[in-house]
C-alpha cells in the first residue's frame, strides 16, 4: 500500500514540477493525473498494482469533503452577511454557463450544416 500511494504522490509531484516549470495552464496535480493515465495505458501492469489503493481512497472519497464542510462552517457569519448574493452570484452563473453551452452548440451546429438544430 505504501508503495502504491508513494507512486500516485510522486506523479502529483512531477505533474506540478512540470507544470511550474513548463508554465503549464493545468494544475500539477491534473498534470501528473495525466501523466498517470498514460502510463498506465503504456504498463496495463502499473493499473494492477495501484487498483487496490486507488479502489480504498474511492471508497472514503466523501471524507475529502469534510474539509470544505468545516469552511463553511466556519465561515457561517459570512454566508449570513453574504448568503444572499453568493446564492444569486451561482445561480446566475449556472444559468449563463448553460445558455453559452447552448449558444455554442446551435452555432457549431450551423457551421456543420445541421439545419434542425436552430
Amino acid at each position: 500500500m505504501i508503495p502504491a500511494l508513494s507512486l500516485i504522490l510522486a506523479f502529483q509531484l512531477v505533474g506540478e514540477v512540470a507544470s511550474r516549470g513548463l508554465s503549464l495552464p493545468l494544475p500539477g496535480p491534473v498534470t501528473g493525473l495525466c501523466l498517470l493515465v498514460g502510463c498506465c495505458l503504456v504498463w496495463p501492469g502499473l493499473a494492477d498494482r495501484l487498483r487496490p489503493v486507488t479502489q480504498g481512497l474511492l471508497a472514503h472519497l466523501s471524507l475529502f469533503f469534510v474539509p470544505a464542510g468545516v469552511g463553511v462552517v466556519a465561515h457561517l457569519p459570512l454566508l449570513r452577511d453574504h448568503g444572499v448574493a453568493l446564492a444569486a452570484a451561482l445561480a446566475g452563473s449556472t444559468l449563463l454557463s448553460i445558455a453559452a453551452g447552448a449558444w455554442a452548440f446551435v452555432l457549431i451546429a450551423r457551421r456543420l450544416g445541421d439545419r434542425d438544430a436552430g
